[in-house]
């Protein structure tokens, strides 16, 4: 396998484990930590007894859209013959948009839990905080990655 076909599939797997985390601290971590003492059914329960449901299609729909991004990056940097820098710089830049992604995802279960549990709608589980850090790495990843990519190929400037 090559570097760029390498580059590509740890890209998309990485952009995919992103989404799975999300989804799993939306789901499942954060209603548990959000109303201690019960089960996962339980709290799906009390949700539906005061009328509020957990909208997942809109959640799901948005952490996907990272996945299909990633998806599409790798086919056309494969396609395209992009240098495997390039393509990790485009992966880290998915993943940096993973952490405003998770906020908009978690945005409606958050808040329904809220209303249910009368508790504020930010996380009340630790677990989302490896996907701030992930997001944070990553940006650090760019930072990194540009400055490398900036010493390694000169600019021609032309003065006319």
């Amino acid at each position: 396998m090559n570097r760029r076909a390498m580059v590509s599939l740890a890209g998309v797997v990485a952009v995919a484990l992103y989404a799975v985390w999300a989804a799993v601290q939306i789901f499942v971590l954060n209603p548990l930590a959000a109303a201690p003492g019960l089960s996962l059914d339980e709290v799906y329960a009390e949700m539906a007894a005061v009328g509020e449901t957990m909208p997942v299609g809109f959640a799901l729909g948005v952490l996907a859209v990272g996945v299909v991004i990633a998806i599409v990056i790798a086919v056309l940097g494969m396609r395209a013959d992009l240098d495997p820098e390039v393509l990790m710089l485009l992966f880290l830049i998915v993943l940096v948009l993973g952490a405003p992604a998770f906020f908009v995802a978690s945005f409606a279960p958050g808040m329904s839990l809220a209303d249910t549990f009368f508790i504020s709608g930010a996380d009340a589980s630790p677990w989302a905080a490896p996907l701030y850090i992930t997001s944070l790495l990553a940006s650090a990843g760019i930072v990194w990655l540009v400055v490398r990519l900036a010493r390694s190929r000169p600019v021609a400037v032309s003065v006319a």
